[in-house]
């Protein structure tokens, strides 16, 4: 973008050539998959939330895969020019996903998961750790209950799966349409998505869940879901509504922020392992050429899309 705005801002710029500085990895983009989070980039959300003066061109995206054709010094040996990769990225100004190449942390960046496409292996880095830190901020035990609002999104549907991955009995909400896909995913209860999704939760688990996932941004309506002393991780920066009540109830907010994770380089690399083995299901609904963002832009905020729109930065 060089101006924030809708989606008809992003359009096709020429920006300066990047190269892998210490620590670093130039990864040649390949898919960079759309995210809701990229609309806070694109509209100019995020830099009005720091407070600080625009920085445009401006390239949203957080999620590549690609290959590796530049390594700087002072990496650990993992990549070489040639690999196959998946990574994260947390865009600044010019820098992040949707374009042909991008300098990482190299400890962002690891081996895709072998059998898979790059449009596939771009839609796990950034909502698989996200999911991966929810889950290891709740720090629930096998056979504790995890309640999963949104599980028919990419972050709740890895949440969904990689709690089951860790022995946890899920409860997951879904519309009539999304009902199979989450049952396929491993939830072991299905309830109605909405405002009642608490009162259904209460109804299979009468004392409560011991844990919940707030991927749909239900807030407060959410909360009653949860024992006393339970804990709540959100998304986008949610801290509770009513401080006096959740204290009362000995609630535990957690806010999760994947900037936290996006050197996490063995939670990367744990993600791509389960990817090959089946415990994590990579979901594409499109791929479309790079140039086409702002129409991905507009599938995506019209809402029904199941999977990732992904961006095919070769053509």
């Amino acid at each position: 973008m060089t101006e924030f705005g809708g989606p008809e801002a992003l359009h096709v710029v020429e920006v300066p050539e990047v190269h892998a500085g210490p620590g670093e990895v130039r990864v040649a983009v390949r898919a960079a998959t759309v995210n809701p989070t990229d609309v806070g980039v694109r509209s100019g959300l995020y830099a009005r939330m720091a407070g600080t003066p625009p920085e445009l061109p401006a390239v949203p995206g957080m999620d590549v895969s690609g290959v590796v054709d530049e390594v700087g010094p002072g990496t650990d040996g993992r990549l070489a020019v040639g690999d196959r990769v998946m990574a994260i990225v947390l865009p600044s100004g010019g820098h992040g996903a949707y374009r042909e190449q991008v300098a990482l942390p190299a400890a962002s960046v690891v081996p895709a998961p072998a059998g898979v496409d790059d449009a596939a292996a771009s839609t796990l880095p950034m909502n698989g750790l996200t999911a991966r830190l929810a889950l290891d901020e709740m720090t629930l035990d096998r056979g504790h209950v995890v309640a999963v609002t949104g599980a028919a999104g990419s972050f709740g549907g890895y949440l969904v799966e990689l709690a089951k991955a860790d022995g946890l009995t899920v409860v997951a909400d879904a519309s009539d349409a999304d009902v199979e896909l989450v049952r396929t995913l491993g939830a072991d209860v299905v309830v109605p998505r909405g405002d009642g999704f608490a009162a259904a939760v209460r109804e299979q688990f009468p004392d409560g869940v011991d844990g919940l996932a707030d991927g749909a941004l239900l807030g407060a309506a959410a909360l009653p879901a949860v024992r006393d002393g339970g804990v709540v991780v959100t998304v986008r920066g949610y801290r509770g509504e009513d401080a006096e009540q959740e204290l009362a109830r000995g609630l535990r907010m957690v806010p999760v922020f994947v900037r936290d994770y996006a050197q996490n380089t063995p939670a990367l690399e744990r993600l791509r392992e389960q990817a090959e083995a089946g415990e994590v299901t990579l979901r594409v609904a499109d791929v479309v050429p790079a140039a086409d963002a702002a129409e991905a832009h507009r599938r995506m905020e019209a809402g029904g899309v199941r999977g990732r729109l992904v961006l095919d930065l070769t053509r």
